[in-house]
């Protein structure tokens, strides 16, 4: 790497030089060493000058005569000994400017010991201050000090810069094409052991360090840019079909505008499948046009067969509709843009994918919960413990639990804890009650980030400019070590594995619980949307079936062999009218017959009821349950009819006191009195 000279103020380089040698020798004074050690430094620095008068041509010289000690020389023998006993005096002329040093150099040089010399320069005397903050946001302080101390120097002396409020950008970028330029050498050999992974330990290793210095400048307040946290390190793999690839990585990358990256990376592998589908397996295939619905539908038949790399098992139906899905959804954008050789009609018919099968949420048992959080104590980690039991009493996603904010916790006025949930999955917040004993979790939690001194950074999802609570190490707690590393650890403790010792439990579970228990208590269909934050209520139905306790009794209360029930429809149950058919529809979606008085029992193959006056329905059932509901609408329908005959309204009259008669009747089938 080409180096630069020291800038005069007048803009224009100046020429390296030595050091004086009185200052060098008043520096030595001032660090405590052994005088006969400090004499040889100054010696060292005297057959330096000797050897380079011009320490220009020092720069020009092949890096390994300049590096001195190369890979198996030992302390007392290195190859070029000049510049190797004077690097202690290099790296004083780097830091008072004298010279700057080319990164070739310093990442050839494997341990510096410089920290002495730093010291007695003033050089980033506001260390200790930013290793407390790095301690504040995650970081060990002893391993943050000791990954300054490797780094740093070696910008001061590429940079010249001695404070951190200095450094920006650019000198990061700069250290980082530093790093690779060097990784790339054909000599790298000749200074580090090939036992050492190098490159790639090497360009890791350094990676991490610049991304922490970053890191802390961000927090800091420099002007620097918030260093990526999860980065794509997997290799493109090469399509066997580029021609067509090119159009796909196209459209990947413009529904990457508007998609979560989860989302879009499932596209990006749906569409590489797909691809080498066409080539494998029709290569009379030239372009999109060429694909009928034929050949969609072998396609359709080969995902049957498709094996998952990871797990070796076929494709699961959730995988094989979301592959299929993908690519339709490809043609039709891709004949929408009006991009040439594609589809001009859908290929894909919905019925053609398979069917998914409408699954029971599966809550978590009473007992096995009780286990579970008998043992939450024992987890050291607190935001571990607080994430559980946020997950546990509101039946938040896990996506949204990471996401929470600092001013995510407040109170209803009646003192009641309160949870804003962020917008997440459906893109909507919503407030929920908060048990105590998460709030209290998470109030600690909370108070321990205040404490932190980041800045805010931009939300991935709504682009606002937030502080998280699940934030360590200058980014959001992974959901993994947040949430299932724990709870699989809670589940053997409890004894909740299989017989793999795999864990029965997973953090979804807690959503599916939160719903079973509202919707067995009795509460509204309304207040499971809400606090599950579903956006239609047939998604929340699914807590309301018939396994439930409530609906179970009511279930057997107008079914059961034994009930005393009324209505036309009691004839057909007293004499096993209903179809099998009949009776399985009704268990599986009695919840939905309800009405103001009873039930109806007309199915949907029966089309839908035309008829308002449901008490005289030959689909109308009711119970004992109903029997105050019955007597109350009894006495508005004779209060009706009263007001009717006071304006004579004689039809009126004749309506209502019909009404009120069969609901006499019904009383008198259940055996139930008509006043209370």
């Amino acid at each position: 790497m080409k180096q630069t000279s020291p800038i005069t103020e007048t803009g224009h380089p100046r020429p390296f030089k030595h050091a004086d040698e009185a200052d060098y020798a008043a520096f030595l004074a001032c660090i405590p060493m052994d005088d006969s050690f400090r004499r040889q430094r100054l010696l060292y620095r005297s057959r330096f000058v000797d050897s380079w008068p011009d320490i220009n041509d020092w720069f020009s010289a092949p890096l390994p005569i300049r590096i001195g000690r190369l890979s198996g020389d030992t302390q007392a023998h290195p190859t070029y000994p000049v510049s190797f006993r004077a690097r202690s005096y290099l790296y004083y002329a780097a830091m008072t400017d004298c010279i700057r040093l080319d990164y070739d150099f310093l990442f050839a040089v494997g341990n510096m010991r410089v920290a002495e010399t730093m010291a007695p320069l003033g050089a980033y005397t506001g260390l200790d201050r930013l290793v407390a903050e790095s301690e504040r946001i995650g970081y060990s302080a002893a391993s943050m000090r000791a990954s300054l101390h490797v780094i740093l120097p070696r910008l001061a002396m590429h940079t010249g810069i001695r404070s951190f409020d200095d450094l920006r950008q650019r000198h990061l970028d700069e250290m980082m094409a530093g790093i690779e330029a060097f990784a790339e050498r054909s000599d790298t050999h000749l200074f580090r052991k090939e036992e050492e992974d190098f490159p790639n330990g090497f360009l890791r290793g350094w990676h991490n360090q610049t991304r922490r210095l970053q890191l802390l400048l961000f927090h800091n307040g420099n002007d620097v840019v918030r260093p990526q946290i999860i980065q794509d390190k997997r290799k493109p793999i090469p399509s066997p079909r580029p021609d067509l690839q090119d159009w796909a990585d196209r459209w990947v990358a413009k529904r990457q505008l508007t998609l979560a990256r989860p989302t879009v990376n499932h596209l990006a592998v749906s569409m590489r499948h797909f691809i080498g589908y066409l080539a494998g397996l029709q290569p009379k295939v030239q372009n999109f046009a060429d694909i009928t619905p034929d050949l969609f539908n072998d396609y359709l038949r080969h995902l049957q067969h498709d094996i998952a790399p990871r797990t070796g098992a076929p494709l699961s139906i959730t995988a094989r509709r979301a592959r299929a899905g993908a690519v339709a959804r490809f043609l039709a954008d891709g004949a929408a843009l009006d991009w040439p050789n594609f589809p001009t009609r859908p290929l894909l018919d919905p019925s053609d994918l398979p069917r998914l099968a409408h699954r029971v949420p599966r809550f978590i048992p009473d007992d096995e919960l009780s286990r579970l959080m008998e043992h939450l104590p024992k987890i050291g980690c607190a935001f571990q413990r607080a994430a559980l039991l946020v997950a546990r009493w509101s039946g938040a996603r896990r996506g949204e639990i990471v996401r929470l904010r600092i001013d995510c916790l407040d109170r209803y006025p009646d003192g009641t804890h309160r949870l804003r949930i962020p917008a997440g999955k459906t893109m909507r917040e919503r407030l929920v009650p908060l048990h105590d004993d998460a709030a209290t979790a998470l109030s600690q939690v909370i108070a321990s980030r205040l404490e932190a001194n980041d800045r805010p950074i931009r939300d991935d999802r709504t682009a606002e400019i937030v502080r998280y609570v699940f934030y360590r190490r200058g980014g959001r707690i992974s959901p993994d070590y947040l949430m299932q590393a724990p709870l699989n650890q809670l589940c053997t403790l409890a004894g909740l594995v299989d017989h793999d010792g795999k864990p029965t439990v997973s953090t979804h579970r807690f959503r599916h619980t939160v719903g079973t228990q509202l919707a067995e208590r009795g509460a509204k269909l309304h207040t499971i949307m809400s606090v599950l934050g579903h956006q239609t209520p047939h998604m929340s139905m699914v807590y309301a079936r018939i396994s439930d306790t409530e609906v179970l009794r009511d279930y057997r209360n107008v079914l059961g062999p034994g009930e005393t029930i009324a209505g036309p429809g009691a004839e057909a149950i007293r004499a096993g009218k209903l179809s099998c058919a009949a009776i399985d529809w009704l268990k599986s979606n009695f919840i939905k017959t309800e009405l103001e008085l009873g039930h109806c029992l007309r199915l949907p193959s029966e089309g839908p009821c035309e008829c308002d006056l449901y008490l005289s329905c030959a689909k109308f059932v009711t119970s004992k349950a109903y029997a105050g509901r019955l007597r109350d609408r009894r006495k508005l329908e004779v209060a009706l009819a009263a007001d009717a005959i006071e304006r004579g309204w004689s039809r009126e009259v004749e309506r209502h006191n019909g009404i009120a008669n069969r609901i006499e009747r019904l009383l008198v089938d259940l055996e139930e009195p008509i006043e209370e």
